[in-house]
Formats: C-alpha cells, sequence, structure tokens
C-alpha cells in the first residue's frame, strides 16, 4: 500500500516557503507604501529632482510595463487585472513547492509575483497604476516605474540567471545522483 506522505500531489506545500511569501508581501507593503508617499507629495506630471539623473514625478500608467496599450480604450485594465491575477494565483502555487535547497528560483518567483500584486491592487483599486520614479540621462528618458516594476524586473533577472545557469547544474546533479 503506497505511503500517502510520499506523494507530492498539486497541493502539497512546503511550509520553509512562507518565508518566500514574506518577500513577496514585503514587496508588496513597501511599493504600496512608497506609492502612498507619492500620491500624497508629489504634483500629477510634476517633476521633482532628487539626483542629477533621477526625478519623483507622478504619474498614472493605464497600460502595462512602460505604458504599453496605455491607449488601447479601457479594455486593457480588463486583460491586465486578470493576467496578474492568473499568474499570481499560478506563482503562489510554485513558490509553495519550491524544494528547501533553491534559492535564486523562489526569491525570482517571490519578487515577481510582489510585484504584480502591487501593481494589481493599484489596477483594481485606482484603475490605473501609480509610478513615479523617473530615470533620465541628459534628454534621454527612461519610462517613470515604481517598486513593483522594480521587484518584477530584479525577478526576472534572477530568474534569467536560474534558468540559464542553474537549472542545467541542477540537471546534472540529478543525473550524477542516479
Amino acid at each position: 500500500m503506497p505511503n500517502p506522505q510520499n506523494k507530492k500531489g498539486l497541493l502539497q506545500f512546503y511550509p520553509h516557503n512562507l518565508l518566500w511569501l514574506g518577500l513577496s508581501v514585503l514587496a508588496i507593503v513597501l511599493d504600496q507604501w512608497t506609492k502612498w508617499i507619492a500620491v500624497s507629495h508629489l504634483k500629477y506630471g510634476e517633476q521633482n529632482p532628487v539626483l542629477p539623473f533621477l526625478n519623483w514625478t507622478l504619474a498614472h500608467n493605464y497600460g502595462a510595463a512602460f505604458s504599453f496599450l496605455s491607449d488601447a480604450g479601457g479594455w486593457q485594465k480588463y486583460f491586465f487585472t486578470g493576467l496578474a491575477g492568473v499568474v499570481s494565483i499560478i506563482f503562489i502555487f510554485w513558490l509553495m513547492r519550491m524544494p528547501k535547497k533553491m534559492i535564486i528560483l523562489p526569491a525570482a518567483i517571490a519578487l515577481i509575483l510582489g510585484g504584480a500584486v502591487g501593481n494589481l491592487i493599484d489596477r483594481v483599486s485606482l484603475g490605473y497604476v501609480v509610478d513615479f520614479i523617473h530615470v533620465y540621462y541628459n534628454n534621454s528618458h527612461f519610462p517613470i516605474f515604481n517598486l513593483a516594476d522594480s521587484a518584477i524586473t530584479l525577478g526576472t533577472i534572477l530568474l534569467l540567471i536560474d534558468t540559464f545557469f542553474l537549472e542545467k547544474k541542477r540537471i546534472q546533479n540529478a543525473e550524477s545522483a542516479k
């Protein structure tokens, strides 16, 4: 008779991964807190110099990353809200099933999850995402972004590092253990 404790079903979670969910929650809290500060202290569109390459500039993003589809007529709000919701649920399940020895991949997933939920909160409650970090050099301006976008970007970089460098090592270690 099979031992039910050895089965790893779809809903099998590892308690140690609650720490990674904590990283997601931290990203959400910092994102929402900094957006609240920006909305409370900045005037829409007004550039507030911080460093020679950085302004605080309050902006509303009705689209996705870098205002992609921001002028699409309104359907994009529902699309991006639904997409972020579905991806967040998938990432929670994926994150909770991570083996204990993994560090880079769950950190990546946690950061992407936290960023996605941070922007999802804005999209659901406001109808747009609050952006305020404005990086530039001379007349070249990077699209205005927020901490959630930064968490997603950092998470994606970590995910790529894991995919292209660490996954091969895990496969080699698993094959040599056979």
